[in-house]
């Protein structure tokens, strides 16, 4: 076992494919906004050369999914997601976040301005073809409507 895979250094986790295709079924999502050439989950991505925080993503259309690095700079992710979700006149924004509750982004970006869904158990997360269960809580939250909160149907998930 490699381990790295159990180091919380690392920030680019992939997203478990059946857990993606899960999300997918619903979502139809047209664009991948934090992937590599080889983890990429959508036809069309940005990569880190892209420098994906400086995109406009509310002029991408459709549905966007966001597993952003999950290191120090996770607040500029979360915050450019609903600065977007503000921009954007229709599609989401899907983001697969740990949560941190206790943190000011989810209290100035989160909290009252998304839709959450928080996930059962843990997810098991991806590293160059490795699978491996990340020991933070997760949570997918979705940016709908401006800044309506609203709940949603549970996505069934194997974890």
């Amino acid at each position: 076992m490699n381990s790295a895979l159990l180091s919380s250094n690392k920030n680019n986790w992939e997203t478990p494919q059946d857990f993606f295709n899960k999300l997918n079924e619903k979502y139809h999502f047209t664009f991948d906004l934090a992937a590599s050439d080889s983890n990429a989950k959508c036809k069309s991505y940005f990569t880190e050369t892209d420098d994906s925080l400086s995109q406009d993503w509310h002029r991408i259309s459709g549905n966007l999914f966001l597993n952003p690095p999950y290191g120090r700079e996770l607040h500029k992710w979360v915050k450019k997601s609903y600065e977007e979700s503000l921009l954007k006149a229709e599609g989401d924004i899907v983001m697969l976040i740990p949560a941190r509750t206790d943190t000011s982004y989810w209290h100035d970006f989160i909290f009252g301005k998304a839709q959450i869904k928080f996930l059962r158990g843990r997810l098991k997360f991806e590293l160059g073809g490795w699978h491996e269960t990340l020991h933070r809580s997760l949570r997918h939250l979705s940016y709908m409507e401006r800044q309506t909160m609203k709940l949603y149907e549970s996505l069934p998930i194997s974890c």
